[in-house]
């Protein structure tokens, strides 16, 4: 009888979380693009009728440029101490509480007859968007890093939600601009729709993102701890060189997005005759825009492994930009289908671009900042998304009666092609900042 060959080796083990009880990365990723999808839903609901809604019950542009402004100046007065609070006490209750008041603000758009209303929904949305910007990015970087180590890829996952998110803002800015057509109401639908997608958010919110425990905090202690996590997640992106540039870009992100909100609902409801139609029209291009963004955060990390350098991806995404804007100054005074083809394919490009870039961004800006200062970090870069859209807005709001949108459109295009310089020779992480991020090689 011949003796049995050697044993065969046992098979190795199932990769299992580097922390006990950490959810997987697959895990956490599912979990992660889901809250992204749904926390747009509110506000893409109610983009396409916002304006409109507005201006049916008797707003001016001024008083119109003027809640904007509001709505920017609140999340920009409460960028940093909400980030820093989402550090504190968890990404998971802030998120909460941002759905809580996304709900309230909506019903109070629906129901506003008059300015005063109106401007009491953009502090309550405001203060939405403040608490909203960075905690679920934050809780997904922190969850990946637990399960697969600080060394983990952070792109894929970011451009999946990121991709998630833009999704969502598409289907979402199609149904709220078909339904005033569809459905009794008119242009207050859109904000009721937005307020139930606020009620489903809240509930996922509470189920769905776990964190490990923290220490039970007082209000005292609250008070106390917030101030010393701004402050240095302030220090962080003004001393190390690569994060200031790289948070500097979202200052005039923040014009263009601004302008884009301001004047394109008012300028395609001129090319198609009336409010409800003009809405409807808004939303097939904002949705086209979002699509656009869905497919470039999904493509930007290939785009980076194609170029040879994420660097490089940003600033093909920042320079097609630029041309978007381009576009949409060269093209103000063209009429009929070919204004609204026109517009649609500005914002196919423009979103398209910037979801390229801005998944570079974000990814780079994580990779150089720790957990405890994360979501305050996300809240610095916010800060200077909103002052963007606020100055914007106030400004070129009240300009525009006497220089029309074409020079706004030049402004961001020259704003934009800017932004594409600073991903030039980016500065290696960890040089100015040693001991708050890990040291590593030179990035872009």
């Amino acid at each position: 009888m011949t003796s049995p060959g050697p044993a065969p080796p046992p098979a190795p083990p199932a990769p299992t979380p580097k922390h006990p009880g950490a959810l997987s990365p697959r895990a956490a990723l599912r979990r992660y693009t889901l809250v992204s999808f749904l926390a747009w839903l509110p506000s893409g609901l109610a983009a396409p009728a916002t304006v409109l809604l507005m201006t049916s019950r008797g707003l001016g542009l001024a008083q119109i440029g003027t809640v904007t402004a509001v709505f920017s100046m609140v999340v920009v007065v409460l960028e940093l101490p909400t980030g820093g609070l989402a550090d504190v006490v968890g990404r998971r209750v802030v998120l909460a509480v941002s759905a809580a008041l996304s709900l309230v603000a909506l019903v109070l758009m629906a129901t506003a007859t008059t300015f005063w209303p109106f401007l009491g929904w953009a502090v309550l949305q405001g203060t939405a968007r403040a608490l909203s910007s960075g905690p679920a990015q934050a809780w997904y970087v922190d969850t990946l890093h637990r399960a697969a180590g600080p060394d983990a890829d952070l792109r894929p996952g970011l451009s999946r939600g990121e991709a998630a998110g833009s999704l969502s803002l598409c289907l979402a800015t199609l149904t709220g601009g078909f339904l005033p057509l569809v459905v009794p109401g008119g242009l207050m639908v859109p904000a009721l729709g937005g307020a139930g997608a606020a009620v489903v958010l809240l509930a996922v919110v509470l189920a769905v993102l776990g964190e490990p425990p923290r220490p039970r905090a007082g209000v005292r202690s609250v008070l106390r701890d917030v101030p010393v996590t701004i402050g240095a997640g302030l220090a962080l992106a003004v001393r190390d060189g690569g994060l200031r540039r790289l948070v500097s870009i979202a200052f005039p992100v923040g014009v263009g997005l601004g302008v884009i909100e301001l004047f394109t609902p008012g300028r395609l409801a001129g090319l198609t005759g009336d409010a409800e139609s003009g809405s409807s029209v808004y939303a097939l291009v904002y949705a086209a825009g979002f699509g656009a963004s869905a497919l470039g955060s999904w493509a930007s990390p290939w785009v980076a492994r194609v170029m040879g350098r994420p660097s490089r991806a940003a600033v093909a995404g920042m320079t097609g930009v630029a041309l978007a804007f381009a576009v949409l100054a060269a093209t103000a005074a063209v009429t009929g289908v070919a204004g609204v083809v026109s517009a649609a394919f500005a914002y196919v490009l423009l979103y398209a671009g910037l979801a390229v870039a801005e998944v570079v961004r974000v990814s780079l800006m994580h990779e150089r900042v720790e957990s405890s200062r994360r979501s305050t970090l996300m809240s610095v870069d916010s800060l200077q998304l909103h002052v963007g859209s606020a100055l914007s807005a106030a400004g070129f709001g009240a300009l525009a009666g006497v220089t029309g949108p074409s020079l706004a459109w030049w402004v961001t295009a020259l704003l934009s092609l800017g932004c594409a310089s600073l991903y030039v020779r980016l500065p290696a992480r960890g040089t100015a900042s040693a001991g708050l991020v890990r040291a590593g090689p030179e990035i872009g």
